[in-house]
Protein backbone atom coordinates (compact mmCIF):
# COMPACT_ATOMS: atom_id res chain seq x y z
CA UNK A 1 0.00 0.00 0.00
CA UNK A 2 1.49 3.44 -1.05
CA UNK A 3 0.93 6.04 1.09
CA UNK A 4 1.95 9.56 -0.59
CA UNK A 5 3.11 13.06 0.46
CA UNK A 6 0.79 15.89 -0.97
CA UNK A 7 -0.86 19.00 -0.86
CA UNK A 8 -4.41 20.07 0.74
CA UNK A 9 -7.29 18.46 -2.00
CA UNK A 10 -8.03 21.89 -4.29
CA UNK A 11 -11.56 21.41 -2.64
CA UNK A 12 -10.84 20.76 0.97
CA UNK A 13 -12.69 23.30 3.06
CA UNK A 14 -8.79 23.44 4.65
CA UNK A 15 -7.91 25.41 2.11
CA UNK A 16 -10.26 28.26 3.24
CA UNK A 17 -7.53 28.61 6.69
CA UNK A 18 -5.10 31.29 5.61
CA UNK A 19 -3.48 31.80 8.91
CA UNK A 20 -1.64 28.79 10.19
CA UNK A 21 2.27 28.11 10.82
CA UNK A 22 2.24 23.81 9.84
CA UNK A 23 0.86 21.85 7.08
CA UNK A 24 0.99 18.38 5.99
CA UNK A 25 -1.00 16.17 3.88
CA UNK A 26 -1.06 12.31 2.98
CA UNK A 27 -3.03 10.40 0.63
CA UNK A 28 -3.47 6.42 -0.32
CA UNK A 29 -5.84 4.99 -3.04
CA UNK A 30 -8.68 2.34 -1.89
CA UNK A 31 -10.98 -0.10 -4.09
CA UNK A 32 -14.75 0.48 -2.72
CA UNK A 33 -16.65 -1.85 -5.02
CA UNK A 34 -20.11 -1.50 -3.48
CA UNK A 35 -19.57 2.49 -2.75
CA UNK A 36 -20.52 1.77 0.73
CA UNK A 37 -17.48 3.65 2.05
CA UNK A 38 -19.20 7.39 2.77
CA UNK A 39 -17.08 9.79 4.84
CA UNK A 40 -18.97 9.26 8.03
CA UNK A 41 -17.23 5.85 8.24
CA UNK A 42 -14.20 7.16 7.05
CA UNK A 43 -14.55 9.33 10.05
CA UNK A 44 -15.04 6.37 12.53
CA UNK A 45 -12.50 4.37 10.79
CA UNK A 46 -10.11 7.42 12.03
CA UNK A 47 -10.83 6.44 15.42
CA UNK A 48 -10.92 2.78 15.61
CA UNK A 49 -7.85 1.76 13.28
CA UNK A 50 -5.01 3.26 14.96
CA UNK A 51 -1.96 1.17 16.24
CA UNK A 52 -1.82 0.49 20.09
CA UNK A 53 1.23 2.46 20.32
CA UNK A 54 -0.80 5.35 19.19
CA UNK A 55 -3.14 5.50 22.24
CA UNK A 56 0.08 5.21 24.48
CA UNK A 57 1.48 8.22 22.87
CA UNK A 58 -1.93 10.33 23.64
CA UNK A 59 -1.67 8.56 27.41
CA UNK A 60 1.69 10.35 28.13
CA UNK A 61 0.50 13.14 26.48
CA UNK A 62 -2.64 14.02 28.45
CA UNK A 63 -0.77 13.04 31.51
CA UNK A 64 2.04 15.80 30.39
CA UNK A 65 -0.03 18.59 29.08
CA UNK A 66 -2.55 18.15 31.70
CA UNK A 67 0.41 19.89 33.59
CA UNK A 68 0.40 23.36 31.78
CA UNK A 69 -3.41 23.43 32.16
CA UNK A 70 -4.22 22.38 28.15
CA UNK A 71 -7.26 20.49 26.72
CA UNK A 72 -6.98 16.36 27.32
CA UNK A 73 -9.32 13.62 26.37
CA UNK A 74 -12.11 12.38 27.59
CA UNK A 75 -11.37 8.88 29.17
CA UNK A 76 -11.84 5.93 27.40
CA UNK A 77 -15.15 5.10 28.48
CA UNK A 78 -16.87 7.49 27.40
CA UNK A 79 -14.85 7.67 23.94
CA UNK A 80 -15.95 4.61 23.32
CA UNK A 81 -19.39 6.18 23.56
CA UNK A 82 -18.93 8.98 21.75
CA UNK A 83 -17.34 6.62 18.66
CA UNK A 84 -20.77 4.22 18.91
CA UNK A 85 -22.76 7.37 18.31
CA UNK A 86 -20.73 9.07 15.86
CA UNK A 87 -22.57 10.91 12.95
CA UNK A 88 -19.79 13.31 11.87
CA UNK A 89 -21.98 16.29 12.54
CA UNK A 90 -20.78 19.55 13.54
CA UNK A 91 -20.26 19.97 17.62
CA UNK A 92 -19.59 15.95 18.26
CA UNK A 93 -16.61 15.50 20.04
CA UNK A 94 -14.63 12.27 19.88
CA UNK A 95 -11.42 12.88 22.69
CA UNK A 96 -9.74 15.85 21.92
CA UNK A 97 -11.31 16.19 18.71
CA UNK A 98 -14.10 18.09 17.72
CA UNK A 99 -16.18 18.28 14.44
CA UNK A 100 -16.00 21.51 12.90
CA UNK A 101 -17.11 20.59 9.15
CA UNK A 102 -18.86 18.01 7.43
CA UNK A 103 -19.75 17.85 3.79
CA UNK A 104 -20.55 14.61 1.96
CA UNK A 105 -17.05 13.96 1.43
CA UNK A 106 -14.72 15.95 3.79
CA UNK A 107 -14.70 15.78 7.91
CA UNK A 108 -12.72 18.36 9.37
CA UNK A 109 -12.06 17.78 12.94
CA UNK A 110 -9.71 19.96 15.50
CA UNK A 111 -9.44 21.64 18.38
CA UNK A 112 -9.00 25.11 19.71
CA UNK A 113 -6.62 25.39 23.43
CA UNK A 114 -4.77 28.25 24.36
CA UNK A 115 -1.44 27.00 23.02
CA UNK A 116 -2.32 26.16 19.66
CA UNK A 117 -5.33 25.39 17.22
CA UNK A 118 -5.34 22.67 14.88
CA UNK A 119 -7.53 21.11 12.30
CA UNK A 120 -7.46 17.72 10.76
CA UNK A 121 -9.35 16.77 6.94
CA UNK A 122 -10.46 13.50 6.23
CA UNK A 123 -11.11 14.13 2.54
CA UNK A 124 -12.59 11.37 0.40
CA UNK A 125 -12.90 11.71 -3.41
CA UNK A 126 -13.62 9.28 -6.34
CA UNK A 127 -10.96 8.64 -8.89
CA UNK A 128 -11.96 10.35 -12.01
CA UNK A 129 -10.52 6.92 -14.09
CA UNK A 130 -12.10 4.10 -12.17
CA UNK A 131 -15.67 4.76 -10.14
CA UNK A 132 -14.68 2.62 -7.35
CA UNK A 133 -11.23 3.60 -6.67
CA UNK A 134 -10.99 6.29 -4.01
CA UNK A 135 -8.76 8.48 -2.83
CA UNK A 136 -8.60 9.74 0.85
CA UNK A 137 -6.13 12.18 2.18
CA UNK A 138 -5.26 13.28 5.54
CA UNK A 139 -4.38 17.06 5.83
CA UNK A 140 -3.37 19.09 9.07
CA UNK A 141 -2.63 22.68 9.76
CA UNK A 142 -1.31 24.38 13.05
CA UNK A 143 -1.98 27.62 14.00
CA UNK A 144 0.42 28.79 17.09
CA UNK A 145 -1.44 30.80 19.25
CA UNK A 146 1.57 32.08 21.27
CA UNK A 147 5.43 30.38 22.14
CA UNK A 148 4.51 27.58 24.23
CA UNK A 149 2.38 26.68 21.02
CA UNK A 150 5.94 26.70 19.31
CA UNK A 151 7.48 24.72 21.82
CA UNK A 152 5.04 22.26 22.18
CA UNK A 153 5.02 21.57 18.74
CA UNK A 154 8.61 20.68 18.41
CA UNK A 155 8.67 17.62 20.06
CA UNK A 156 5.28 16.76 18.52
CA UNK A 157 5.83 17.22 14.57
CA UNK A 158 8.31 13.92 14.07
CA UNK A 159 5.95 12.02 15.63
CA UNK A 160 2.87 13.67 13.84
CA UNK A 161 5.06 12.68 10.57
CA UNK A 162 4.64 8.83 11.70
CA UNK A 163 1.51 8.91 13.11
CA UNK A 164 -0.79 10.68 9.92
CA UNK A 165 0.84 8.03 7.77
CA UNK A 166 0.04 5.22 9.72
CA UNK A 167 -3.24 6.03 10.45
CA UNK A 168 -3.97 6.49 6.79
CA UNK A 169 -2.74 2.89 6.54
CA UNK A 170 -4.58 1.83 9.07
CA UNK A 171 -7.90 3.17 7.63
CA UNK A 172 -6.73 1.80 4.45
CA UNK A 173 -6.35 -1.36 5.58
CA UNK A 174 -9.35 -1.93 7.31
CA UNK A 175 -11.41 -1.06 4.03
CA UNK A 176 -9.27 -3.10 1.88
CA UNK A 177 -10.18 -5.79 4.87
CA UNK A 178 -13.89 -5.65 4.48
CA UNK A 179 -13.71 -5.50 0.97
CA UNK A 180 -12.31 -8.48 0.51
CA UNK A 181 -14.99 -9.91 3.11
CA UNK A 182 -17.72 -8.62 1.08
CA UNK A 183 -16.96 -9.99 -2.02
Amino acid sequence: MKIEKTNIPENSILKTENNFNFIDGYKGNFIDRNNKFEIQEIGKLFFYTGPKWIDKLFIFRNKVVKLFGLKTANNISKRQQQLENFTGQPGEQVGLFKVFHKTDNEIILGENDKHLDFRVSLFLESNNVETNQKELTISTIVKFNNQFGKIYFLPVRPFHKQIVPTMLKGIIKEINKSECNVS
